[in-house]
């Protein structure tokens, strides 16, 4: 009793302290697990922010890769003369959301799957309008056939009009031709000093004090019923046209070349043969030799004739 007593009444700061390891333990543990598992949880929050960089950065691609091709079908489409209004329209929405992928990197799973799942949506209208291209790409084909028909058609049709052409000038050209006047019959007179007249062909100067000059202008029923003017021209043995501007002699053209009239006359043609004459006064002698006579109208020359002098 006494020693129960003693030890009942033994002061405070005598009592055996408590065993606190226990506490101390379970309370790193709990620390350590916490560590481990913050540790774990960040891990997999940097997995999962990694997986969806990954999804991102394979989106883009998509998107990347089918705004390619939705280039392509639109040129295509564009140069076969379909509709590319609904194509630029798509093409505007997917630029839309490559730009919101690349601002918004923190993109949930499920946005990302809805790309994806437009991705996929991109891929069937591809698919689509790569059938429509086939379709224009036939439809082109055919009308590249009919137009090339058109113009073989076109190029036929050009080559009868200019045949038929060709042949109008080629008829003009012979009604023409067939419309000239020609003479006939022509005459060379000499007319001496005293009225006398010589048509041999052949004369000396004291013969010719005048020359007459005359022939038929024959019937053509082709011929236009109009005024001619008919153009003599008397060639001396040089060469030369006998040319004096007070006896009425002047120049024209003939086959693009300045040629010389010894003497002109108008006549009404009226499609009847006519006989025309010519009166020439040299005024001086003839060279020696033999002389041609030459008879003009409208740029042709309608017949001629020679005499000589001796």
């Amino acid at each position: 009793m006494e020693e129960n007593k003693s030890a009942a009444e033994q002061p405070d700061y005598i009592k055996p302290k408590k065993n606190r390891a226990p506490i101390f333990i379970v309370t790193i543990f709990l620390l350590l697990v916490a560590v481990v598992f913050f540790y774990y949880q960040n891990q997999q929050l940097e997995g999962e922010k990694q997986r969806q960089f990954q999804e991102i950065l394979a989106t883009q691609a998509k998107l990347d890769s089918i705004s390619d091709e939705l280039d392509i079908r639109i040129q295509t489409i564009r140069e076969l003369g379909g509709d590319i209004d609904t194509l630029e329209a798509i093409k505007a929405q997917l630029e839309a959301d490559k730009k919101q992928l690349l601002v918004d990197a923190q993109y949930q799973r499920g946005r990302i799957a809805k790309l994806n799942n437009r991705v996929d949506g991109y891929k069937e209208l591809l698919l689509l309008k790569d059938e429509e291209i086939k379709q224009l790409q036939i439809l082109n084909e055919q009308l590249s056939e009919e137009n090339t028909t058109l113009k073989v058609e076109k190029n036929q049709l050009n080559q009868t009009v200019k045949q038929l052409e060709e042949n109008k000038k080629e008829l003009a050209s012979k009604v023409a031709y067939a419309s000239r006047l020609q003479l006939e019959g022509m005459k060379i007179i000499a007319i001496n000093d005293k009225g006398k007249e010589r048509e041999d062909g052949e004369y000396r100067n004291r013969h010719i004090e005048q020359l007459k000059i005359q022939f038929t202008v024959v019937e053509n029923e082709i011929a236009p019923i109009e005024g001619k003017e008919l153009l003599l021209r008397v060639i001396a043995p040089d060469g030369n046209v006998l040319f004096d501007v007070t006896r009425g002699s002047g120049s024209f053209t003939f086959e693009n070349r300045e040629m010389f009239y010894t003497a002109k006359q108008e006549i009404l043609y009226d499609r009847n043969s006519q006989l025309v004459s010519f009166l020439y006064t040299k005024g001086s002698e003839y060279a020696i030799g033999q002389h041609k006579v030459e008879v003009y109208t409208d740029d042709y020359l309608m017949g001629k004739g020679s005499f000589m002098v001796k």
